[in-house]
C-alpha cells in the first residue's frame, strides 16, 4: 500500500437558485450633491456678504458653520449608503450577508426548505418589516429599503422559497 495523497475530484458549486442586492436608495448622486452646495455656499455667501456690510459681521461666520454642517450632514448621509444586504439561495443554502458602512461583513444562514418570510404590512402603506425566520431565529432584512422594493423584494423572495420547497 503506498502513501500516496488519492487527488478527490473539485466540488462542483451549487447552483445559485436567487440572489439579490438590497442597497439603501439616494436620491441625490454626487453631481447633484456638488449643484446644491454650489448654490447652498452662493447663497450664504451672499447672505454673509450683506450682514458684514450690515457691520454684523459675527453672522456671517454662523453661514459658513452652516455649510460645514450642511456638508458633513451629507457625508455622513453618503457613508450610510455604502450599507448592503447580499441574499444568495442554493438548494441548501439561503445566506445573508450583511455589509457594514465600514466594510464589516456578517453572514446569516439558513436551510430554504424550514426558512420563512415574515412580512408586516399596514393597509396604504404596504410593508414595513420583513424579517427571516427559521428554528427559533430571526433576521431582520432589506430594513432600509422603501415600501415598493420591500414589496417587490417579498414576492420574489417567496416565490423562489416556495420553489425550493417544492422541488
Amino acid at each position: 500500500m503506498s502513501d500516496r495523497n488519492v487527488d478527490m475530484p473539485p466540488k462542483t458549486p451549487e447552483p445559485v437558485l436567487f440572489r439579490a442586492t438590497l442597497t439603501p436608495y439616494r436620491s441625490l448622486p454626487p453631481r447633484g450633491f456638488a449643484a446644491l452646495m454650489m448654490v447652498i455656499v452662493l447663497t450664504s455667501f451672499g447672505c454673509g456678504l450683506l450682514f458684514w456690510s450690515m457691520g454684523a459681521w459675527p453672522i456671517a461666520a454662523f453661514f459658513g458653520l452652516d455649510i460645514l454642517a450642511i456638508q458633513l450632514a451629507f457625508r455622513l448621509n453618503y457613508r450610510a449608503a455604502r450599507a448592503c444586504e447580499i441574499v444568495e439561495m442554493t438548494e441548501d443554502h439561503l445566506t445573508v450577508r450583511r455589509i457594514a458602512p465600514n466594510g464589516r461583513a456578517e453572514a446569516f444562514d439558513f436551510n430554504p426548505y424550514w426558512a420563512r418570510l415574515e412580512v408586516e404590512r399596514v393597509p396604504d402603506w404596504g410593508i414595513i418589516r420583513m424579517a427571516l425566520a427559521s428554528h427559533g431565529k430571526r433576521l431582520a432584512i432589506g430594513s432600509f429599503l422603501n415600501p415598493d422594493d420591500r414589496e417587490s423584494f417579498a414576492t420574489a423572495l417567496s416565490k423562489a422559497l416556495a420553489s425550493v420547497r417544492h422541488a
